[in-house]
Order: structure tokens, then sequence, then C-alpha cells
């Protein structure tokens, strides 16, 4: 029953992803502004933000100007659904834990690709989930939490900061340590090194592969949540 329930809400935490993805960037309103469509700015209804079904049900169109829907909604919503699924498959009856970290994690990989930012709305609570979720379910390893948030964030702002020095321009964004950080509460300390070689690894490769130039801005924060998730779901599958 707690996987079905799950899975259920798997669509509608991605809407909410979707409203927290566009709003926070930019300081709107997220908890009682109402969704409108971005062609005639009307309001719409209950029946209408119903997570994929409402967009398959009206194809793709606004029902009362024609307007195209973007495909960002229904995509972040089946993510939300596939973050759901990859949970259960990894630990069913752990699954909700796993999901509490990763489905933030999605939302901020996604506003870093498309902001280059990582808002503290988003990684502070996550650095807090993770001390709380190791407090219920391992209070012995609070003390590995709290210094994998330490060092989580010195590394990381350590990097950044002899970056800045040596070129006299931004390496790391400011939300990047915070977010390591967050992998530090959640994984531990010891678990630190793994993630930042993976993100790194993840990074280069995927530079490689869009050929991008040696000068071009790449978000690191996207490669490191899904290392910290990645990770997360392998302890907790036993691998």
């Amino acid at each position: 029953m707690e996987t079905a329930t799950l899975l259920f809400a798997g669509p509608f935490v991605g809407s909410l992803l979707g409203v927290l993805i566009r709003r926070l960037p930019v300081g709107a309103p997220v908890g009682f502004a109402r969704s409108r469509c971005a062609g005639c700015d009307a309001a719409l209804s209950a029946r209408e933000l119903v997570p994929l079904l409402s967009y398959a049900a009206l194809g793709g169109l606004c029902r009362r100007c024609g307007a195209t829907i973007g495909r960002f909604h229904p995509l972040v919503e089946l993510a939300g659904l596939v973050l759901a699924g990859l949970a259960v498959a990894a630990d069913p009856g752990r699954a909700w834990v796993a999901c509490a970290l990763g489905w933030p994690l999605l939302a901020l990989a996604w506003i870093d690709v498309e902001t280059m930012t990582l808002p503290d709305a988003l990684t502070l609570p996550l650095i807090a989930g993770g001390i709380a979720q190791a407090a219920w379910f391992a209070p012995q390893a609070l003390g590995e939490r709290a210094l994998g948030v330490v060092l989580g964030w010195a590394a990381l702002a350590a990097v950044g900061w002899c970056y800045r020095r040596l070129r006299g321009v931004e390496g790391l964004g400011g939300g990047d340590p915070r977010l390591l950080a967050a992998g530090g509460a959640w994984l531990g300390w010891a678990a630190l090194p793994d993630v930042v070689l993976l993100a790194a690894l993840t990074a280069i490769m995927t530079a490689l592969a869009l050929r991008l130039r040696a000068d071009a801005r790449l978000p690191f924060g996207p490669f490191l949540a899904a290392a910290i998730w990645l990770l997360f779901l392998m302890r907790a599958s036993g691998s």
C-alpha cells in the first residue's frame, strides 16, 4: 500500500516541484499564487492541473486560447514519478526517505541548469532534513553527519576561493558548497570524496560530449545532486 501511495504521489510532487523551479529563482510567491496559462493568463482550474493526465487530455493546448502548453510541466511530473519508482526499486521499506532526498535534488538540479543558481530555500532545508533523518533512523551517526555538513561546505568553499584567487573569476557558485554539505548530512563525511569524484567525472564526460569550450560555464549542481542520490540509493539497496 505504501509503495502504491508513493508512486501515486510522484507526479503530484513533480507538479509542486515545477512550481518551485519556475518561481523560486525569480522570487515569485510559491504557496498562494494560482497557476495561469502563459498565453491568455487565465487561472487554471483543478481539472486542468491533474499531473500528466490533464496535459494528455488537453492535447498540450490551453482549452481557452489554444496556446501550446510547454512540455516542462509533464516532464517534471514524469521525473517525479520516475524518482519514486527508482526509490521503490532500491528499498521499498524506506522509499519515502529516498524520495525526501531525491525530489528536492531534482528541483535543485533543474534550477541550476536553467539559472546557474542553487536556492538556499532548498539547500538549507535539505541539510536540516539529512540531520533529522539521521536523528530518527541512526542517532549513533549524528556526529558523522554533522561533520559531513561542515567538511562538505568547507571543501567546495575552499575550492571556490582558490579558483577565484588564481583566475580572478568565480569557478563555483555559492550554492555548490551548501549542496555538498547536504550530501554530507545525508551520507556522512566518509562518502564526500565519492560524491565529488563521481560528480566531477560525469561533469567532465558531459563537457566532452557537448564539446564545450574550456571557458564555457557548466553548472556543477546537477552532477552533485545526481551523485548524492545515486550513492544514497546504492547504500539503501545494499550495493
